[in-house]
């Protein structure tokens, strides 16, 4: 296993990140039970299996299982009897929590009320990564920044990070808390893929020049990359996707790419879904990829990924394979500055 800093911070945190979504057990949770199922001896199992691999670093949120998932996680740690200093926490706020108006969002009364609520789940004083689950349209960026710099302040939360924003309001939020001195953003949680690279137009440039952390979720699009579809295949009973069809692909490139994994994966004896994962963790803009699994065995085979290293030959047919279509202004940037890159400058 290999530790990558977190965002620009001092802490490090292992390239597999273990997903808790799928840990639940709510009967109450509506959509949630098709995800999030797994009862506390499979959560203590799997926690157990993935802390032993050497990861390091548990993300899951409040909204997944409404809050049973968080629960979960909390009660492994105490049954497993893993120190608090040993483990990175990451959380998430943002979502319908209840039928109020105020239930939900990014305002400075939500994340408030909501904090709180997640220490006592998790069994924990302070949070590692408290992150901003979704985009809230209303509320202004700057209240929901200093709100989350008063929980880092307070000791509550160590740092804060975002997720499934738009680039230019990541920006505008690190321009915000540099002014105003409050507690920045060191990380980015988006969905990636070698089925979706969407993320590779605006987020990953944005990222990289801010010194953000990119945590990976859904990199096998919600299973769609896992090896056991394909096209005019029928969706397998009890798979995700046959109840949640999400994340939305282009599966004409989808499947190009799972024949070009297949043959990969058999050259070295690996999974399809070992090789989707191993891609990932070879961009440098990578800090980790966030893992869920329903069993032991499915965490392991792709926990294995770690240890799969494609080759450089290997890894341009992947490019080549998912390459996203030019767009404007990308192709605009090509064509008129192509010819001034980051490299050494050779006078005349």
């Amino acid at each position: 296993m290999k530790y990558n800093q977190l965002g620009g911070t001092g802490i490090f945190v292992s390239e597999i990140c273990l997903g808790a979504m799928t840990f639940g057990g709510n009967p109450d949770a509506g959509f949630w039970k098709a995800i999030g199922s797994l009862g506390q001896e499979e959560a203590d199992k799997i926690i157990g299996r993935a802390l032993a691999a050497g990861v390091n670093f548990i993300d899951t949120a409040d909204v997944y299982s409404f809050g049973e998932s968080e629960r979960r996680v909390g009660r492994a740690l105490k049954n497993l009897g893993v120190a608090r200093k040993d483990v990175v926490l990451a959380t998430k706020v943002f979502g319908e929590m209840g039928p109020g108006p105020n239930d939900r969002g990014a305002s400075r009364g939500h994340i408030m009320d909501s904090i709180q609520g997640s220490l006592e789940r998790l069994q924990t004083d302070h949070i590692d990564l408290y992150q901003i689950h979704g985009n809230d349209a209303v509320t202004p960026v700057e209240e929901t920044l200093r709100a989350l710099d008063d929980l880092a302040r307070q000791g509550l939360v160590r740092y804060v990070g975002v997720s499934n924003w738009a680039a230019w309001k990541i920006a505008k939020a690190l321009g915000l808390s540099a002014a105003k001195g409050y507690a920045r953003f060191e990380t980015l949680q988006a969905y990636y893929s070698i089925a979706g690279r969407d993320i590779e137009r605006e987020l990953v440039p944005m990222l990289t020049q801010e010194n953000l952390g990119l945590m990976v979720w859904s990199p096998l699009a919600g299973g769609l990359l896992s090896g056991k579809f394909g096209p005019g295949a029928p969706v397998a009973e009890g798979a995700r996707r046959a109840t949640f069809d999400f994340p939305p692909v282009d599966e004409d490139r989808a499947w190009a790419c799972v024949a070009l994994m297949r043959r990969i994966g058999e050259a070295h004896g690996v999974s399809v879904a070992r090789v989707a994962l191993a891609w990932l963790l070879g961009k440098p803009h990578v800090m980790s990829v966030i893992i869920g699994a329903k069993t032991v065995e499915q965490l392991d085979d792709n926990l294995a990924a770690v240890g799969l290293v494609l080759s450089p030959d290997e890894t341009a047919k992947l490019d080549e394979a998912s390459a996203l279509p030019s767009e404007y202004p990308g192709w605009m940037f090509e064509r008129q500055g192509g010819g001034r890159r980051p490299k050494p400058f050779a006078a005349t």
